[in-house]
């Protein structure tokens, strides 16, 4: 499928400046196909954001790409800052527990990031951003079935330049960032380093009212390192270090409805105005640690040839306060530990020769542990410890091949064999107090258990050059997500609790065009895909036999996502330009097998909007003293989203739409000033919830998107 160039003018010494007399769109470098393309000309549906396009559009962390990609929804998970619910077309997981993998692969620089805690990463120093829609399977594995985000940071440079801002905003924000890099030793000495931190606060939106803590504010810290050692320009050696200290408190939640559970009175309990405030008796703790260190060699044996190795290394740490009903009183309240470590290869070897064939072949390898400790008190009478590990060992083998059947029509085949073993470890008993330290002799589940599973996912795509400027291509491809075990399961009550929940897998079929038009002052990409969708794994609430419930994960049955997809960049003329994106989505069960009963026509996707879309209008003109000013207002809308699996009315959202706007002044080709402000209407909407009233918690709790934020900041480039 296809999707515009990013916002970019005609190519010039410093990628940072605009230069408002261009008169025509220039196309950006991606490497969604694992090797370097012109945007405009790869058969797959991807999105590319420059640096000067994230700061136009005041994108300040990846869940700000939400509205400007095409069927794109990601959002901080329930109670969470930092860690990341993506999907795309319909496909994606929010269920952040060990054991459960997300839908929507998350990369940083080349690394896949396993875990959505952490992941939902901040933007600093950044020279690009890829969102590749539709199932990834060939080239990117598992995990990807609904898409990937690629985070790609800036490069290593021979001369020596970096950059300091400051931003200030309501609500104190404080953001402050800066990056230097260079040769090392002088441009001949084939050491170059970078360098990047950032620090991010501000105050909550809302306010623990039992204490005056504040809650859903900001406080992260992150750093990046990378060092790098070329010889000639065909081999070099990369380092590269990373971290993140997400230290924010926790999300509010709104109740949505007065707490009626039978066991526990609640007293001055009733739902209020804010729709950040809470009442919580629990602490405001909700730490994330993530740090991860890499190594990249790159070698170019002769000009057909260039191989890549990459070995990374990732972990991250989490504990979190997870207060369901929002009150001092004792219904349900969670404390969660959460600690993951990865390791992973890949080799992989491109080859163009310039002829008629080109192509990549890999070999993927990942080990990775995540697991955990999750403490439940409800009612302050039932106390349970759920804890345990699942350990991942997957490899891969993949190939990509592109032939030229003549100079217009192109054929890309590929596929990929994945083997992977699963093997879990899970434990989960009661215990007396809310001490947790004596058992009640109550255990839930106790197993230990391997699976495996193997996988192929084919890809094939023709494409055809109609004119220099418009491509017509199709494509059908495979995705899948590996299953495993839930850790939750509570094999006593539900012996089959205890058994592995299946892979699940997207065959997706698409047609699109890609159109560079009006002398390439109009880029129209249009898209049409339909997805048949197998085995879907949700993640849902089990009554138990005597009253109660579990955590229990499933495969739901088989659905069909049917969708068509537009982005549009406009110059009428050198001053304006207009962009966006329209999209709509037709995702439906087909099967929906519930106590041995299809309810499928009773059943609705998750953060599946069947329209969604945005406009961007920006004027840019030059300034007589040598800098330049540039303007832009944005619109987006979603229409109606049911954000759970449960399908509450109530935490339903209803369509909504969100107004941004932004001036950027550079005064000269150091300084830059800008203001920028969203959600300007302060629109009140929900992204998640929880509905826990029929497991008789009483629980009924949105969880809402920002407010009208505005900030002013200041920019230095050497």
């Amino acid at each position: 499928m296809a999707a515009p160039a990013a916002f970019a003018q005609d190519p010039g010494p410093d990628p940072v400046v605009p230069r408002t007399s261009a008169t025509t769109l220039d196309a950006v470098t991606v490497t969604a196909r694992k090797r370097e393309e012109t945007l405009q000309d790869v058969p797959v549906a991807v999105t590319a954001f420059t640096a000067e396009t994230i700061d136009k559009l005041n994108i300040k962390d990846i869940g700000d790409l939400d509205a400007q990609v095409p069927n794109l929804t990601i959002y901080a998970a329930r109670g969470s800052t930092s860690t990341v619910t993506a999907y795309i077309r319909g496909v994606g997981q929010a269920d952040p527990l060990w054991g459960v993998d997300p839908g929507v692969g998350i990369y940083l620089d080349d690394v896949y990031i396993a875990r959505p805690q952490g992941a939902l990463l901040d933007v600093f120093d950044v020279e690009r951003i890829e969102v590749l829609r539709g199932p990834q399977g060939t080239l990117y594995g598992k995990n990807t079935i609904g898409g990937a985000i690629k985070y790609i940071s800036r490069g290593l440079p021979t001369q020596t330049t970096g950059f300091g801002s400051i931003t200030v905003g309501n609500y104190n924000q404080l953001d402050a960032k800066a990056a230097i890099g260079g040769a090392i030793g002088g441009e001949d000495s084939g050491l170059r380093g970078r360098v990047a931190v950032a620090s991010m606060n501000r105050d909550g939106f809302g306010t623990n009212l039992r204490n005056g803590q504040e809650v859903s504010d900001k406080e992260i810290n992150a750093l990046r390192m990378q060092l790098g050692a070329y010889s000639h320009e065909d081999f070099d050696v990369q380092f590269a270090f990373d971290w993140i200290d997400d230290q924010s408190g926790v999300r509010g939640a709104k109740m949505l409805a007065p707490n009626t559970n039978p066991l526990v009175p609640v007293t001055g309990g009733a739902p209020m105005d804010s729709r950040y405030d809470i009442r919580s008796g629990m602490p405001n703790v909700n730490d994330t640690e993530m740090k991860g260190i890499s190594a990249t060699v790159n070698w170019r044996p002769n000009d057909d040839w260039a191989l890549k190795y990459v070995v990374a290394k990732r972990e991250s740490d989490t504990e979190t306060n997870i207060d369901f009903d929002t009150l001092p009183e004792r219904i349900a309240d969670v404390k969660a530990f959460y600690s993951d470590q990865q390791l992973s290869h890949e080799l992989q070897a491109n080859y163009d020769a310039g002829g008629r064939g080109r192509g990549v072949v890999g070999l993927y390898a990942f080990n990775g542990d995540a697991g955990g400790q999750v403490l439940n008190n409800f009612f302050d009478l039932s106390f349970g410890d759920t804890q345990g590990y699942v350990n991942t060992k997957s490899v891969a083998l993949y190939g990509d091949w592109t032939f030229d059947l003549t100079d217009r029509l192109k054929l890309d085949v590929g596929a990929r064999y994945t083997d992977e073993d699963k093997h879990a470890v899970a434990y989960n008993i009661g215990y007396t107090d809310d001490s947790f330290s004596v058992p009640n002799g109550v255990v839930a589940a106790n197993f230990d258990k391997t699976v495996n599973f193997k996988n192929v996912s084919p890809k094939v795509s023709l494409d055809f050059q109609l004119t220099p400027d418009i491509m017509v291509y199709g494509l059908a491809s495979r995705g899948f997500k590996s299953g495993g075990y839930n850790i939750r399961a509570n094999t006593t009550a539900v012996p089959r609790s205890g058994e592995p929940f299946d892979d699940e897998s997207v065959d997706s079929f698409e047609i699109g065009t890609k159109m560079g038009l009006l002398d390439q002052r109009l880029f129209l990409n249009l898209a049409a895909f339909h997805n048949v969708y197998e085995d879907i794994q949700l993640s849902v609430f089990t009554a138990l036999p005597g009253g109660g419930f579990f955590g229990d994960f499933t495969n739901a049955g088989k659905g069909t996502v049917t969708g068509v997809e537009a982005e549009y960049q406009f110059m009428p003329t050198p001053n304006w330009l207009l962009s966006g994106n329209l999209a709509w989505l037709d995702a439906k069960y087909d099967e929906f097998i519930s106590g041995g009963v299809n309810i499928a026509d009773s059943q609705y996707f998750t953060n599946a909007p069947e329209f969604s879309g945005a406009i961007n209008l920006e004027y840019r003109t030059d300034l007589a003293n040598g800098g330049n000013l540039s303007a832009r207002v944005g619109y987006s809308y979603q229409s109606e989203v049911w954000p759970t699996t449960d399908l509450s009315p109530v935490i339903r959202q209803d369509g909504y739409g969100l107004i941004n706007a932004g001036v950027i002044w550079r005064a000269n080709d150091a300084w830059s000033f800008s203001l920028q402000g969203t959600n300007l209407a302060d629109e009140e909407y929900r992204t998640t919830g929880y509905n826990l009233v029929s497991a008789g918690l009483g629980v009924l709790t949105g969880f809402y998107g920002p407010p009208r934020q505005y900030s002013l900041t200041a920019r230095y480039d050497f």
